[in-house]
């Protein structure tokens, strides 16, 4: 049997369309310009494919030393970062769950406060240089090692787990600190896969930490260096940079190239993060 399509579903999928299309296009566009010859770019003929195909741009782009050098960064502090802000969180989430937890109310509405309220950018500043964090990695971890939102969403999965979970590793002669590490962790794989997505694309995607609370170069994460190439261009004056002898390089073209390698990589990461939305977002936003 057929499906029927109404005018209501036709219009719901050309509106859909459009939407995707929209938020794609620009991607396909970068992507076409990074991998067209000098020529096409500077005459605008490129649309959505490549013209005079080469690799040029890119391997211009990973002839840079602080590309490299930003990358390591960049996963260095993606990866701690999570690892920090999961561990944190959950840990949090999970006392926070417990109904019995002496002064609960009282944490809850100091927690949920920072929602609204924050303490603002000059005053964070000035503790995270109280403790000696500027210029190391630990300012592009520990400031931002936990989201609120992200809190209470976990909060509320914890909440929905059944006791006898907790009741068996009591038998088992666990405490607390066991049953989270070794009973409640291992089961909520979905709440951790989602929520430590969001945390590493947040880290991943971070650049304004890093203007305000690191001045080594060496330490500058991916984004810092894609934003300073937008910024201030790469070849000069002229447009241009020499690759190679004679080949040219176009600035727009490779500050495309360069937002490509900085975001394919946490795109890559989704489609094996997906299968866990359902499981993890969703029954945590909606769970009571």
């Amino acid at each position: 049997m057929k499906p029927k399509f109404g005018v209501f579903d036709i219009v719901l999928y050309v509106l859909l369309f459009g939407i995707a299309a929209s938020a794609l296009y620009p991607f396909l566009y970068m992507i076409a310009v990074s991998l067209s010859g000098t020529v096409p770019v500077l005459k605008g003929e490129v649309f959505l494919w490549p013209k005079d195909f080469n690799l040029n741009t890119y391997k211009a782009v990973f002839e840079k030393p602080e590309i490299g050098r930003a990358y390591l960064n960049t996963i260095l502090y993606t990866a701690l970062g999570t690892t920090i802000a999961l561990l944190i969180t959950a840990a949090g989430a999970y006392a926070l769950s417990k109904r019995d937890m002496l002064f609960r109310r009282g944490f809850m509405v100091m927690v949920t406060i920072t929602l609204f309220f924050s303490g603002g950018m000059i005053p964070t500043f000035l503790v995270v240089r109280s403790y000696h964090l500027l210029d190391t990695i630990w300012a592009m971890v520990l400031p931002g090692a936990i989201s609120t939102w992200n809190l209470i969403v976990m909060r509320t999965f914890f909440s929905g787990m059944p006791q006898e979970v907790e009741e068996s590793g009591k038998i088992d002669g666990l405490n607390d600190i066991g049953i989270f590490f070794r009973l409640v962790l291992p089961l909520s794989k979905a709440i951790l896969a989602t929520i430590g997505l969001f945390y590493g694309v947040a880290i991943w995607n971070n650049f304004f930490s890093a203007l305000l609370y690191l001045r080594d170069a060496d330490l500058f994460p991916l984004q810092v260096i894609v934003r300073n190439m937008v910024l201030q261009g790469a070849g000069g004056a002229n447009g241009a940079a020499n690759v190679g002898g004679d080949a040219m390089i176009v600035d727009e073209s490779l500050k495309y190239a360069t937002i490509i390698v900085t975001t394919v990589p946490i795109l890559l990461v989704y489609p094996f993060l997906q299968k866990y939305f359902a499981k993890g977002a969703l029954i945590g936003s909606v769970k009571g």
